[in-house]
């Protein structure tokens, strides 16, 4: 096949009966069949809400997805106790306060009591029975709160930076967010979500804007739609896949733009108004263990769109992964897949017949610098906000008390950052003192760069809630990273390290992209990762298989020794980055069960 064969591969082309397979047999994927079958994601869901059983069949727990939620249970417990995971769709991480405050009793009443802030920008609510499961959907929905689509094989929850400037392309980055949020909302969708949740109301319908509205009512090439006219972008079997998009202005790296399947950095006029955007295509995180044909990977450069031609193209790469991408084998079904195996040629190709604007040469950024927004900081127009650190994102105890008592005192706004932290927005000069002596009161804020490493660190929650956690993450992670500062003290180095953790190789903390990257591969046992630079530009690579984590400072201290000894002025990652795998290996310290292997 060539390098520009725009045909859709064979196996993914639909038939009557599903889809094609190489010998030309009639055959579906399984989920692929749970889809089509579903009534546009209503079935077996609707069905099995009104029964009394504890938890979902597998076939309702597929289309669950969709509407925000995964079924889970505790396995620290022996016996199956189930319930859900509730995540909202939050574009931007933006939380108004009464959404907030729902949640905060929602979490009480019917949860684990907690909040969890994700690296998606935006909260998850663990422990919910099914059978509150309706009454807590809807309370979210009534209360300026949706999680459509925050789940499933759709676009899931759009970034931004989360800093809420009022310059700088911020706003404009804010505004295209939500823009691409309502284009790729699911249309059939949303109206099974109504009906499942807040009895069909109307009233709760997720609204478009302005620049979707026009855009929709343009002429696009007859190859974006999807055919169905009740979903007329992804059609009744949606994407192959999750489809993940991030929006940053050039230089503000917060969202990871190169793990994304479709990155935007934006450039603005004078005036703030969006001139344009270079779009990356192809990154994503997930792989699995002894999987070479799975990887983590980074984005590549697709071009320069002028603003007037963003939407258009972002749903155009949109419909060319639905058409195109694997429905065969779900490992393989990501748009990093279809960028790789086929290469962006092929790829700017086939683009042409889904969009006919021009795709132009990247313009020039500047180098790209994770931003943490950790502090007091001025918004820009009169108003402060401050970002708090969350050690993995975890809203419990003292912390959780003090936001809710200061999101109702002052019906503050929040921001959820891919961090994992959270950032307390339009506050009033005169409110300062206030907020201030209550977050002195825990010592939150007093901590919030107390330990570098800790404030650059983020983990995904693992054991014991998630189904595909191999080892531990959140619950571990605290103590990893004071184990990281107290090696960087006795070694005498100044700078942070980026560490990331997770509890399998599914990458929701994104690793790869870190200095440090512990992905969890047996039980106490992680898969070292070295390499990746600060400003999350360069994967990381495996030089590890198997890490006990008892022996984290043994192996660690010599490479890091090294490091400070003879490149002190560059990051650890870029250090890592002038060896070879085999020699960053012969740099590591050993332990008796890595010299036993």
């Amino acid at each position: 096949m060539s390098a520009v064969d725009t045909a859709p591969l064979t196996q993914n082309a639909p038939t009557a009966g599903g889809l094609l397979s190489e010998n030309g047999a009639s055959r579906m994927a399984k989920v692929e069949a749970l889809k089509l079958a579903s009534d546009h994601l209503r079935e077996p869901l609707a069905s099995e809400l009104e029964n009394e059983e504890s938890h979902f069949s597998n076939g309702a727990v597929q289309i669950l997805k969709f509407h925000g939620s995964y079924q889970q249970t505790n396995r620290d417990q022996r016996h199956r106790d189930w319930s859900m995971m509730l995540r909202l769709r939050s574009p931007g991480g933006r939380v108004p306060a009464q959404l907030y405050l729902a949640l905060d009793e929602l979490a009480d009443r019917y949860g684990n009591g907690t909040l969890r802030a994700t690296t998606r920008q935006t909260f998850q609510l663990h422990g919910i029975p099914k059978q509150d499961l309706r009454t807590v959907l809807g309370t979210i929905v009534r209360n300026l709160g949706s999680t459509l689509a925050a789940c499933g094989d759709i676009n899931r929850n759009v970034m931004a930076p989360a800093a809420p400037y009022t310059t700088g392309g911020y706003p404009a980055a804010r505004r295209l967010a939500d823009d691409v949020a309502a284009l790729l909302t699911p249309q059939a969708a949303m109206g099974a979500y109504l009906d499942l949740w807040v009895d069909g109301d109307m009233a709760y319908r997720l609204r478009s804007t302005p620049k979707v509205r026009t855009v929709n009512r343009q002429p696009a090439p007859a190859a974006v739609h999807s055919g169905d006219e009740q979903e007329p972008l992804y059609g009744s079997r949606y994407m192959p896949r999750k489809f993940k998009v991030g929006v940053t202005v050039p230089g503000d790296n917060s969202i990871d733009v190169l793990t994304q399947d479709l990155g935007l950095v934006v450039f603005t006029d004078t005036m703030g108004r969006l001139s344009g955007a270079n779009v990356y295509v192809g990154g994503g995180m997930g792989r699995t263990h002894n999987k070479e044909d799975t990887f983590a990977r980074t984005a590549d450069p697709l071009g320069y769109v002028q603003g007037r031609q963003v939407l258009a193209l972002v749903k155009a790469v949109a419909a060319l992964q639905r058409d195109h991408g694997d429905r065969q084998s779900r490992r393989h079904a990501r748009l990093k897949y279809l960028v790789h195996n086929r290469g962006v040629d092929w790829l700017k190709a086939s683009l042409s017949n889904y969009f006919h604007g021009d795709v132009r040469p990247l313009r020039n950024e500047p180098v790209r610098k994770l931003e943490h927004y950790l502090g007091w900081q001025r918004q820009g127009d009169g108003l402060w906000f401050v970002g708090l650190p969350v050690m993995t994102g975890r809203v419990a105890g003292p912390l959780k008390d003090v936001l809710r008592e200061l999101v109702r005192r002052y019906q503050l706004e929040l921001r959820v950052t891919p961090n994992q932290d959270i950032l307390l927005c339009g506050i009033a000069p005169n409110q300062k003192q206030g907020i201030q002596s209550r977050l002195d009161a825990i010592g939150l804020h007093r901590s919030a760069m107390a330990e570098p490493t800790a404030s650059h660190g983020i983990a995904c929650p693992a054991l014991p809630t998630c189904g595909l956690a191999i080892t531990e993450s959140e619950r571990a992670f605290p103590d990893v990273l004071a184990r990281f500062d107290a090696l960087r003290r006795s070694l005498g180095i100044q700078q942070p390290l980026l560490v990331r953790m997770t509890g399998c190789p599914n990458g929701c903390s994104r690793p790869y992209m870190a200095e440090v990257g512990l992905v969890g591969s047996a039980a106490g046992h992680y898969q070292l990762w070295l390499g990746g630079t600060p400003g999350l530009t360069t994967l990381a690579r495996p030089v590890l298989d198997r890490l006990p984590l008892a022996d984290l400072e043994t192996v660690l201290r010599p490479v890091l020794s090294r490091w400070v000894r003879t490149a002190a002025t560059k990051s650890f990652g870029t250090f890592c980055q002038d060896y070879t795998t085999e020699e960053l290996r012969d740099l590591l310290g050993t332990t008796p069960v890595m010299r036993q292997q």
